[in-house]
């Protein structure tokens, strides 16, 4: 551990659209923010190649270069962005306490507000073909990508609201949806279920896993195998949506912040609040409804204006 113990106004951790809007509102509040960029600099985004649906760029623009410039709009207003990961925290309970971070598990930090913007990390099946193929037809967004896939036929692997939600969506835009469930029921509500059910170009394979993703730059199709029987066939696909979950990035806020069963921070009313008094949290590590980059972008901002309140509320007593 350093010596001297860098005492911070407002930091960041985190550098998705929700951390770096953050620092662009606190840096023009003169909140000198220092923010951390986490493990993945730029989030999810940067796995993202096209963004067609983030207001302002009527031509799309791709994930990476949207996030570069992100933080170079946070760095014209003087937010110092850091390479580095914080890997512990000790959070104050007390009003105006500085909330001790630690970066790289040797440098540690005090803050008087910190903003948590981690996100969340999208389940994968594993597949090194699978992975081999995300951003060449492999997607964990079907409400991001779906558009590419107009008039095609996709996969989508999952068996949950959110998974029979998306494949519904794909259905309304895609040639035809097969559904691949590992199971033989599905997990998704009764409504979903029927939803999914009365969909005409989408049928759901049951006890159906993924065995490899085929194609060498793009994905071409699909090797299903059952897992009751073993048998194994091929469907041509152009794009295939994984719809398994995702994780909330909150493992090193456990038993000090609020989270749900999943792990998701939980913010007070329509603010972002935490339970703890200058910690604030936006973006996806608090969202599992929307999870999209504008509303993270929004977040963000509100992140920032609630910790701007929380310090003019501290230095007026």
């Amino acid at each position: 551990m350093s010596d001297t113990i860098e005492k911070i106004k407002c930091l960041i951790i985190g550098s998705g659209p929700a951390g770096y809007t953050a620092a662009i509102y606190a840096a023009r509040a003169d909140m000198n923010p220092v923010l951390y960029t986490g493990m993945e600099p730029g989030g999810q985004l940067t796995t993202t190649t096209e963004v067609d649906n983030f207001p302002g760029y009527p031509e799309g623009i791709d994930g990476p270069t949207m996030m570069v410039q992100l933080q170079q709009q946070a760095e014209r207003f003087g937010t110092q962005v850091r390479i580095g990961m914080a890997t512990a925290v000790e959070f104050s309970k007390e009003p105006g306490g500085w909330h001790k971070v630690i970066i790289d598990g040797n440098k540690e930090v005090h803050a008087h507000t910190v903003i948590i913007s981690t996100g969340a990390t999208a389940k994968y099946l594993g597949l090194p073909s699978e992975q081999r193929l995300r951003g060449g037809g492999v997607s964990a967004c079907a409400v991001c990508d779906g558009f590419f896939y107009r008039n095609q036929d996709v996969a989508i692997v999952g068996a949950g609201d959110t998974a029979a939600e998306e494949a519904t969506y794909l259905s309304n835009i895609c040639k035809s949806v097969t559904m691949l469930v590992r199971k033989d029921v599905m997990r998704a509500s009764k409504a979903m279920q029927h939803r999914v059910a009365n969909t005409a170009n989408l049928k759901v394979l049951y006890n159906s896993e993924v065995d490899e993703v085929i194609g060498d730059q793009v994905v071409e199709g699909l090797r299903i195998v059952n897992n009751v029987t073993g048998e194994k066939q091929e469907i041509a696909i152009t794009g295939l949506f994984i719809a398994i979950g995702h994780k909330p990035n909150t493992d090193i806020f456990k038993g000090q912040l609020d989270m749900d069963e999943t792990g998701y921070l939980i913010t007070q009313g329509k603010s972002t609040k935490t339970n703890l008094p200058g910690v604030f949290a936006s973006g996806d590590v608090q969202d599992k409804e929307y999870r999209q980059a504008i509303t993270a972008a929004g977040s963000g901002c509100m992140a920032a204006l609630d910790a701007e309140r929380y310090l003019a509320t501290l230095e007026s007593h």
